[in-house]
């Protein structure tokens, strides 16, 4: 099975508006699409979004998912591997990326000052 997405030429996003949280996240984080879909229940698709920490949030557990996970720190700072607490982690910059597959744990995540982050996520074609 092929992956698809519509053709989208350069356009200038909004970035003020479309932004949810994900269902993933009870903290202050949003998602906005970019382009396509995850299906997780049929185990297709593909989609890129951007993904923005507010400022001091922290994840409290790790993440795994069955899906490839490609991701790129645009903005900010991002740290991972904190406790519950929001303590400890190894701190990352701008320009730093991530690719992780299908199956990996991943995190806890906090930001001090806010991030943006550029993710990819897919599944293997069956």
């Amino acid at each position: 099975m092929a992956v698809t997405k519509e053709h989208k030429e350069f356009h200038t996003l909004d970035m003020d508006a479309g932004w949810v949280q994900p269902a993933a996240y009870k903290e202050d984080v949003q998602e906005k699409i970019l382009s396509g879909s995850l299906d997780e229940v049929a185990r297709t698709g593909s989609r890129t979004r951007l993904l923005r920490f507010a400022p001091g949030v922290y994840t409290k557990r790790p993440f795994v998912h069955d899906y490839w996970e490609e991701v790129y720190l645009i903005s900010g700072d991002l740290t991972v591997g904190n406790d519950e607490n929001g303590h400890g982690g190894e701190p990352f910059p701008p320009n730093t990326y991530a690719c992780r597959p299908p199956g990996a744990v991943h995190g806890p995540f906090k930001s001090e000052r806010g991030c943006l982050l550029l993710e990819i996520h897919y599944y293997d074609p069956a």
